[in-house]
Formats: C-alpha cells, sequence, structure tokens
C-alpha cells in the first residue's frame, strides 16, 4: 500500500512509526486478543508459548507505551526478536492488525534505547559501506574453504568438524547445509546494460545481495529470460543490499542511507520499470521504502514513484507484457513454495504457477500448505535456529509428500532455508528459482533450432 493511502497511521509530526513507538498506538488499539493469529503463527506452531504469538506482543507494545515495561528487559528483547516477521498473522486477523508495522516500531525502539549489539553494529556498518562490504563478500568466498566443506559440485557448503563444535548453537553443526558464497558475483558476469536487438522496453533489475553473491546463475537466468522477451536491461552497479536485514533489526538510520542511495542508482536508469527476483527486495521498493522515507520531503515522492513501477519478474512476465511462450522441453516434476514476503507483502503467488504451469513436459505438484513458511526469517535462522529447523521440518515433510524431484521458490533466502531443510529430512530434491525452469526450456528451445 502507498503510504499517501494509510499516511496517518505512518507518519505524523515529521516522523514515522519507526522513529516514535506512539504513532502505531491506533493499531494496538485494533487488536481484539481473540488469538486467531495462535493458528497460522509458525514460531507458535514450533514452540506452543503463548509469548510467541503476536497478541503477546502486542501486549508488550502496550505496556512499554503505558509505562509498566521497559524495553532493556531481557525477556521483553527475547519477545521482540522471537519473530519471523512473516505477516502470516496479518493475513487471518479480523480486525487487520499491522503487526508489521509494530513489530518494527518495537524493534527500532529497542535500538534507539540500548543501540545495537556489538556484532550486529559491526555487521550492518558495512553495508553502510558498499565497497567495504563487496570486499568482505569476496574474501568470504576466498577463504570459505577453510571453514567448510563443499558438496552438490561445489554449490553446496557445510561446516567442518572444529567450526561445527562452536557453531551449533547457530545451526552450524556438520550436518547443515548452505549454499556457497560465489567467487564471481552476478554484477561482475554481466554489463551494466544487456541489449537485445529490437527490443520493446528497458527495465532496471535489483540483484539484492542473495542472488548477486549466492545465486548468480538464478539471476543470469531471470536476465537471459528478459532478453528473450525483447526486454533491455539495465543492473546499475551503484546498488546496494535491499536493507531488509537492517530494518527487521531496527537500524532505521542505516536502511535509510540504502534506501536513498538505491533509488538514486534507479533514477539514473531512465527505466520506466524496476524487476526484482526476490521477495524481500520486492517488498522493500513496493512497501518499506515509502514508509520509511514517508517523513522525507525529497526521497518520500521518489520512492511513492518506484513503489508503483517495482514488479516481481513472474507478475511482469504475466501482468505487463506478453509471455513468449517457451517451447523447451523441461522433465522435471516440481512443486512450488510460496515466499512469505512474495504472498503475504508483494500479493504475488498465482504468477509463479502460472509460469511453471506452461513450460512444456514440467508437471506441477501442489504441496498441502505451499504457503507456510519455511523457518528462515533472514537472520531468524541463525539467532533461534532450533525453532526455525522445527518450522523446516514440516515444510519438508510437505515437499517429501508431493513426490517432487525439484523444489521451486522466487525467494534466495528461502532456497537457503530449503537447501537445509530438504538435506536434513534426508530428501534428494534440487532447490531452484522458479524463473531458472523457464529460463532452461527458452535454452533447450534454442538447442532443438540448432539441432
Amino acid at each position: 500500500m502507498a503510504v499517501t493511502e494509510d499516511k496517518a497511521r505512518v507518519v505524523r509530526a515529521g516522523k514515522t512509526y519507526h522513529d516514535d513507538l506512539a504513532i502505531v498506538r491506533e493499531e494496538l488499539d485494533k487488536c481484539m486478543k481473540c488469538g486467531n493469529c495462535m493458528a497460522v503463527c509458525p514460531v507458535y506452531g514450533a514452540d506452543k508459548l503463548e509469548t510467541s504469538v503476536t497478541r503477546s506482543k502486542i501486549a508488550v507494545a502496550e505496556a512499554v507505551l503505558d509505562g509498566q515495561l521497559e524495553l532493556d528487559d531481557p525477556q521483553v528483547y527475547e519477545m521482540l526478536f522471537n519473530c519471523l516477521v512473516c505477516k502470516s498473522c496479518m493475513t487471518n486477523c479480523p480486525t487487520k492488525v499491522n503487526f508489521g508495522r509494530i513489530i518494527l516500531a518495537l524493534r527500532a525502539a529497542l535500538v534507539r534505547k540500548n543501540g545495537l549489539p556489538w556484532l550486529k553494529k559491526a555487521i550492518f556498518s558495512t553495508l553502510k559501506h558498499p565497497s567495504l562490504f563487496d570486499t568482505s563478500m569476496r574474501i568470504g568466498a576466498a577463504l570459505q574453504g577453510l571453514a567448510f566443506k563443499t558438496d552438490q559440485g561445489g554449490k553446496a557448503i557445510s561446516p567442518r568438524a572444529p567450526f561445527a563444535k562452536v557453531g551449533g548453537p547457530i545451526g552450524l553443526d556438520s550436518e547443515r547445509q548452505m549454499p556457497a558464497l560465489n567467487v564471481t558475483p552476478l554484477r561482475d558476469r554481466v554489463d551494466d546494460v544487456v541489449k537485445v536487438a529490437g527490443s520493446t522496453m528497458k527495465v532496471a533489475f535489483f540483484t539484492g545481495d542473495s542472488l548477486n553473491y549466492f545465486y548468480p546463475e538464478a539471476g543470469q537466468d531471470l536476465i537471459e529470460v528478459l532478453s528473450a522477451n525483447q526486454i533491455e536491461v539495465h543492473i546499475p552497479k551503484g546498488q546496494n543490499c535491499c536493507g531488509v536485514p537492517v530494518l527487521v533489526h531496527g537500524d532505521i538510520d542505516t536502511v535509510r542511507k540504502l534506501a536513498r542511495a538505491n533509488i538514486d542508482a534507479f533514477e539514473a536508469t531512465g527505466c520506466e520499470y524496476l524487476i526484482t527476483g526476490c521477495g524481500s527486495c520486492g517488498s522493500a521498493w513496493q512497501h518499506d521504502y515509502t514508509e520509511i522515507l514517508a517523513a522525507d520531503p525529497v526521497y518520500g515522492p521518489k520512492a511513492e514513484y518506484w513503489a508503483k513501477r517495482t514488479y516481481d519478474i513472474s507478475t511482469f512476465l504475466t501482468r505487463v507484457i506478453t509471455l513468449r511462450e517457451p517451447k523447451g522441453r523441461v522433465e522435471r516434476v516440481v512443486t512450488y513454495h510460496d515466499s512469505c514476503h512474495l504472498k503475504k507483502a508483494m500479493k504475488v503467488s498465482a504468477e509463479p504457477r502460472e509460469i511453471l504451469n506452461v513450460i512444456p513436459g514440467l508437471t506441477f505438484k501442489e504441496m498441502s500448505a505451499p504457503d507456510a513458511c519455511c523457518g528462515s526469517g533472514g537472520s531468524f535462522v541463525l539467532s533461534h535456529y532450533e525453532t526455525a529447523s522445527t518450522i523446516g521440518r514440516k515444510k519438508a515433510d510437505d515437499i517429501n509428500r508431493t513426490g517432487a524431484d525439484t523444489v521451486s521458490t522466487g525467494c534466495p533466502a528461502c532456497m537457503m532455508q530449503l537447501l537445509d531443510n530438504v538435506h536434513r529430512s534426508g530428501g534428494q530434491q534440487k532447490i531452484i528459482h522458479y524463473i531458472s525452469l523457464l529460463a532452461e526450456s527458452y535454452r533447450k528451445e534454442k538447442e532443438g533450432a540448432r539441432s
């Protein structure tokens, strides 16, 4: 939702709710404490604790505003961060409480009061300096073999025994499987502008960090698909992290800096559309930027402009242009996982399935609960690995029941978690971005034409 449609609940007296917890008071007052959130909260489903439920966190916010609780109480801190920010509760709330705003306002208030823990502060400070962050990721890619062993042809890694002993509390035990950092990031692999003969329009591609550093092949597939549909693609090198990992930890100053820098980078492209291949990145552009910059007279309107022009790649292909029919056969049995941010924030669910269902040879198998959270929640999987794994086991069991050999999704963070979920369940399914299956079909069509 654009801020102009809901401004009184977002900004007041030159501040947004990220700067003043009192602004979410109206949202708090809408909560009836009915408990409908219990039915859909993945964390409550895993630990069965009342403190995990949305209504309990709302009660904490009310007590803080009324002066009955202090934000620096250790139990309050744990409650506030024992949340995936998956927005599931918002889909099942009869009074439409926007808990997404409440939890972000609470975490931001906590950071204003106590500052960031030293480790988060160190990590987030690198995001404010893109060249430093990029160098850190490249060094990590070069040295990851010291702490991790490779599997799946070097694309997945598991902690080596010495590292696993100290990494166990955050899920880095010897059984953990994660994607490897790629030595050559996506933005190094492609030109700033990928031209195509007879192009009909040009779009700008926001790669995000996960596609850039962990899944560059999926990013290349997205570009290849756009090229196959006669679209010129601009990939501005000046883009940064979308800021969602920082936003959900309450570091509002950093996310505002990242948002302004990203807006500047994409304004310079002169493109009409902004394309994402990640639900978290897309929801940042569609929703978060408009809200964190709502009180900014310069960047607020710019954020609104881009919010209306941001599309997940599946929506762009199926709603903005006419998708060129794929003809190459992809002989796979595929299921699809709805990422929380893609479905619940960007409202994208049917579109990826439409793409999968037009690929020749592909057999689509739906899960019983395709939109159940996988347990990732970005850094939640590190800080609450046991809970995340319990949630992930349910997802893996659902995947295994489909009989699919491939799991597709539209979120790189979910791909990371699904890799571990499936591995720990004993499954052998490939985890892939749905756009890569369309790219595979286009490639096989080309190969068939040449032969």
